[in-house]
This record gives structure tokens, C-alpha cells and sequence, in this order.
């Protein structure tokens, strides 16, 4: 059996995070997203690795050049177990906005 990176430890990274924003945008290139940070290349392409083995990056050749780009399908693991929690949030909010809307009119 294959083990893979666990992804939420792959998101607790800020700079991961800033990558993933990045490539949510466009594909880019290692050098282009290095760019984008005072980090060294190496460290750069450590998180690349990282967010590649956790399936949120696919790579793409285009010539002589590696193309990254994020995989909304690897984003789907985040996705749904942050789903009850925004639903959970939802239903906060519309309580609190129909007790607000309440409160106004018994004014």
C-alpha cells in the first residue's frame, strides 16, 4: 500500500498556502512561483514536492519547461471536511440575523 503526505499538514504551511493561491490563479513554472517569495528555489521546490505528493499540484511538460497547476480534484479531501463546518456556520448566522430582524421590528 502506498502512503501518501496527509494533506491538512500540507496546508498548515503558509507558504504552501501562497502556492496554491498562486496556481489557483495560473500554471506557473518553479522559477515563477520562486519569484514570488524571498526563499531559496530549493526551498521553494520542497514545497512544491510536498503539495505535488498530496495530489493538490499536477505537473504538465511543455517543452523544456514544467508547468505546475492546481488539481481541484485533490482540493475535494479539504473541501468536504469543511463542509459540515460551513453548513454549522450558515445556520448560526441565519439564527442571528433572524433574531436581529426581530429585535428591529419589536423596537
Amino acid at each position: 500500500m502506498e502512503l501518501r503526505r496527509d494533506v491538512f499538514q500540507a496546508i498548515a504551511d503558509p507558504t504552501r498556502r501562497v502556492i496554491l493561491t498562486l496556481l489557483a490563479i495560473q500554471a506557473m513554472t518553479p522559477g515563477a512561483i520562486a519569484g514570488n517569495f524571498d526563499s531559496s528555489r530549493q526551498t521553494i521546490s520542497k514545497h512544491i514536492k510536498i503539495l505535488t505528493e498530496c495530489e493538490l499540484l499536477k505537473q504538465e511538460q511543455n517543452g523544456r519547461e514544467i508547468y505546475y497547476h492546481l488539481n481541484p480534484q485533490g482540493m475535494k479531501e479539504i473541501a468536504e471536511f469543511i463542509e459540515p463546518f460551513r453548513k454549522m456556520w450558515d445556520d448560526r448566522f441565519n439564527k442571528l440575523e433572524s433574531v436581529m430582524k426581530n429585535y428591529k421590528s419589536n423596537k
